[in-house]
């Protein structure tokens, strides 16, 4: 006898057999005892669910001889016919290859002759979305009123093109996706049944990758068996024939990416695609990624809903410290975006590649989420001193050239006051407790000492002036000053004048390390 892959094998034959379909089965399997049996079914939801399976078990059930609860015997002649698939009582129609007015139309003068056996004739149009207009006209008055003894079961991936003529004539019932527990449960008891040794872990993770549907996850399975033909089945072997990532790999993509580095991220794209992994499923696989992070960095309790181990959930919380939430929202919609669009794209790496570069380089984009990323990467650069670049002199070592002390600014006062200096050696803090708006302006106001307690944040634009010099903002500036260094200062704000240069105006973050300060109290 030829191999039947395990989708096919270890398909429900009893209503009781169906995983993750309760409120669906019970209903049906009270309409069929209590005999309210409907004339149009309509079966929806997303693929690998159990809609044709459901539906093949209801055509069986209402055509049994001897039904038990609510399911059908499975040894009658009727049921073995149907399972057989050689009754004439249960016609299967494709309607992706059979969607036209006269196919339908067959149908319609078909269900005049009533069943030579059993009860009810059965009509289940897989992929009913696929008819034309024509054919849903067609077939709107027979599914209204059918013959006493025609039940029509229509299944449809995408309920949302079905005309509301034909839903409001049908008993809809949604499928719903399976649960990662569900599938990883039932895989347990098929490995079992075939014999395999297999990691939980690794089952874990196929059932994941199915993605809610069973077809998908026995599929899967059956190909991690295939691969590894014979041998015990663990969580790398899982990952080398699926070609998926190891969490591993993300991390150290991740935290590239944040140091801005294109070529070492682009170098583990390559490292990838050498291995043989699939470009798509590693587009999906990293956006997981990027959502456990925010999970873990947000939420507290996460371990049944990241559905990971103990040791791999504690490296994701470690990881998720050092990112920032905004960062990763930022991420997630950009590799979002690319997994829509890479599925159908020719050239995956190229896409790929242009999504890491926008990652790496936020001055690429100027939506408030890279906004807020180019503000931490100066914030950082600030924090390490190394805010601006050196040039290189020949013989010594080079100074950056904001704080080279023969440029310092005539106007830089003879003595600064403790708080104003301590202002300025903690501007970084003070920006990042301040809100987005607030923050991003701030960046391109310079710091200036003015008389006594009072520090005046100097702009080159107007507009930005003018958001900053509003009561609620100032306000937001003296408390945020206040919370850090734990005295009042006063805050100004100032424009520029035309022909005016900005550098004329001393900016005190950038020198009050580099240049001596005569300390006044």
């Amino acid at each position: 006898m030829s191999y039947m892959a395990l989708y096919r094998k270890f398909r429900p034959d009893t209503f009781e057999d169906v995983k993750g379909q309760d409120h669906i089965v019970t209903t049906l399997k009270n309409q069929i005892k209590a005999k309210r049996i409907g004339h149009a079914y309509l079966f929806c939801g997303t693929r690998g669910t159990g809609k044709t399976t459901v539906a093949k078990i209801l055509a069986k059930t209402v055509n049994c001889e001897h039904p038990v609860d609510g399911s059908p015997c499975n040894e009658c002649a009727m049921c073995k016919a149907i399972q057989s698939q050689s009754s004439m009582n249960v016609i299967e129609i494709d309607a992706a290859s059979n969607n036209g007015v006269d196919n339908i139309r067959e149908i319609v003068e078909e269900v005049k002759y009533s069943p030579t056996e059993g009860n009810y004739k059965v009509y289940i149009i897989d992929e009913v979305h696929m008819l034309s207009a024509g054919a849903f006209n067609a077939l709107l008055k027979t599914l209204e009123e059918p013959p006493s003894y025609v039940i029509f079961i229509l299944a449809t991936t995408e309920v949302h093109k079905i005309p509301i003529t034909i839903l409001s004539r049908c008993q809809r019932y949604d499928f719903r996706r399976v649960t990662i527990d569900e599938i990883a449960k039932r895989l347990r008891e098929i490995t079992d049944k075939e014999g395999i040794e297999a990691e939980e872990k690794a089952l874990r993770y196929v059932a994941r990758a199915a993605d809610g549907s069973f077809r998908d996850a026995l599929s899967l399975l059956d190909q991690c068996i295939a691969f590894y033909l014979g041998q015990s089945l663990t969580y790398d072997k899982v990952l080398d024939a699926l070609g998926t990532v190891d969490i591993e790999v993300f991390a150290r993509l991740l935290r590239f990416i944040r140091k801005g580095s294109v070529t070492d991220c682009v170098a583990i794209l390559e490292e990838l695609i050498v291995q043989g992994r699939e470009l798509t499923q590693f587009t999906i696989e990293f956006t997981w990624y990027l959502r456990n992070l925010l999970l873990a960095k947000t939420s507290e309790d996460m371990e049944e809903i990241l559905e990971m181990s103990s040791d791999q959930l504690q490296l994701l919380k470690q990881e998720a410290q050092s990112c920032d939430t905004e960062l990763l929202i930022r991420f997630i919609r950009i590799f979002s975006e690319l997994s829509n669009q890479v599925k159908y794209a020719t050239q995956k790496r190229v896409m790929i590649e242009v999504a890491l570069v926008k990652l790496c380089k936020p001055a690429m984009e100027t939506d408030y989420d890279s906004l807020i990323h180019r503000i931490q990467v100066l914030e950082n650069r600030l924090e390490q001193g190394v805010f601006v670049t050196s040039k290189e002199v020949a013989g010594t070592t080079p100074l950056p050239e904001t704080v080279k002390r023969d440029e310092v600014p005539a106007q830089l006062p003879k003595a600064v006051s403790a708080d104003l200096q301590e202002v300025a050696r903690n501007w970084n803090s003070i920006l990042r407790s301040l809100p987005p708006l607030v923050r991003t302006v701030l960046i391109s106001a310079r710091v200036v000492p003015g008389e006594g307690n009072t520090i005046i944040l100097v702009f080159e634009k107007e507009v930005d002036e003018g958001v900053i010099n509003q009561e609620s903002h100032l306000e937001e500036i003296k408390i945020a000053i206040a919370d850090t260094i734990g005295k009042e200062v006063l805050v100004q704000t100032k424009v520029i004048k035309d022909g005016e240069a900005l550098d004329a105006y001393p900016d005190l973050t950038k020198i009050i390390k580099k240049v001596p300060i005569e300390y006044v109290d």
